[in-house]
């Protein structure tokens, strides 16, 4: 297999490695899908010494069934199969009980607290950024690399420190997920993908002859088989669903529910109050079980308070407002915002508002829209204020 040039050299600027690739170990983590299998193969056809890592995250047995979320049963055997192709060594490591503690545990929490959590941003937090990469460093790694699109890049100051960027192909941007990202786990990390459009990287796929070319990407939370999040946290805190009220906010009970865990910020369908003007969900309250319920203009937010905020700015946060674009779900576009601290709690003011803030979802800063914009960190969205 010979890729061209211009591709081996979008590789080489990707990586930003000194000397020759060759006396380079790189550890790509392996998810068995097309993306970080294209990274290793890209990898290794620039000729660097690769290693392909992939992580048993959950009970290997239940995974072989189940298709439509990463590290799976299946999707580990894809992973040897690629690295079998490719020639490069290829390890499965058991973090599965580490996954549960730090991941899975923390969405049932969270979910539990009527927050809406993103377990994957916890995943790339403690399993992989963290756990894998330290494992990355103990192989004498340069760096580790996955499939995400997203670019890094060395700054110009000198200081040998690397930047998170969005990716050529905003429809594939993954920066959201990756805001908890710190500067030391940037500099360590390579993003081979950035600059390639994702139907570039399926044409890759099919170049090298690699049995995942057509594998559709994944859908869901690798632990929440078709999305079904109240059926996991049922399986494993069958006492989760507190039935309580549906009130809506002017303190009329409009009806009943079966467990908080059934409805998310925003939502409008399936609330069975009957008819009348649209209601949405504007409140979760775990304490008194209730679901509030309330007009369109209800869900509107202006300030968000942002919890374990993460700063990749060259400025550090104070209480004189930054200008950034935020993105409150990974789907919203970014828009205008003011980020500050004060007493350690940072607040994103958004001047034309927003609809369907949740809890626990992400509040992602970057310095402007479109491609190639700095992600500027992030954090994890608080409580309403009203």
């Amino acid at each position: 297999m010979k890729l061209s040039s211009d591709i081996i050299d979008k590789v080489h600027q990707a990586m930003g490695l000194p000397g020759e690739p060759s006396s380079h170990r790189v550890v790509c983590a392996m998810s068995g899908g097309v993306d970080s299998s294209v990274a290793a193969g890209l990898l290794k056809a620039a000729g660097y010494d690769v290693l392909g890592i992939t992580l048993q995250l959950y009970d290997h047995g239940a995974a072989i069934a189940k298709k439509g979320a990463c590290c799976a049963g299946q999707d580990i055997h894809d992973a040897r199969r690629v690295a079998a192709a490719l020639g490069i060594p290829h390890y499965v490591l058991d973090f599965e009980s580490r996954f549960k503690e730090t991941v899975i545990d923390d969405f049932v929490d969270n979910y539990l607290k009527g927050a809406t959590p993103i377990p994957c941003v916890r995943c790339n937090q403690t399993v992989k950024f963290a756990d894998l990469l330290a494992r990355a460093e103990e192989l004498d790694a340069s760096c580790l690399v996955t499939g995400h699109y997203v670019e890094s890049r060395l700054r110009a100051d000198g200081s040998g420190h690397r930047d998170m960027f969005t990716p050529a192909d905003l429809a594939r941007d993954q920066s959201y997920f990756l805001f908890a990202t710190t500067q030391t786990q940037m500099d360590f990390l390579r993003f081979p993908l950035g600059l390639l459009p994702k139907a570039e990287t399926r044409a890759i796929a099919q170049e090298m002859g690699l049995m995942v070319a057509d594998k559709p990407d994944s859908q869901d939370i690798c632990f929440v088989p078709g999305g079904d999040y109240a059926q996991v946290i049922l399986k494993l805190r069958p006492d989760a669903a507190k039935p309580g009220d549906i009130v809506h906010l002017d303190g009329r009970v409009l009806g009943r529910h079966d467990g908080i865990i059934h409805y998310t910020i925003g939502q409008r369908k399936g609330l069975g109050i009957g008819g009348g003007d649209p209601l949405y969900v504007v409140k979760l309250d775990a304490e008194k079980a209730q679901v509030i319920v309330g007009p369109h203009e209800a869900l509107a937010q202006f300030e968000i308070p942002v919890s374990d905020a993460n700063w990749l700015g060259d400025v550090p946060l104070s209480d004189e407002p930054a200008e950034a674009f935020v993105k409150i779900r990974s789907t919203r576009p970014p828009v205008p915002a003011l980020v500050k601290a004060k007493d350690g709690r940072v607040t994103v003011a958004i001047t034309v508002g927003e609809f369907g803030v949740s809890p626990g979802q992400a509040c992602v800063f970057y310095a402007g829209q479109g491609s190639g914009q700095k992600v500027l960190g992030g954090g994890f969205i608080g409580r309403q204020v009203n």
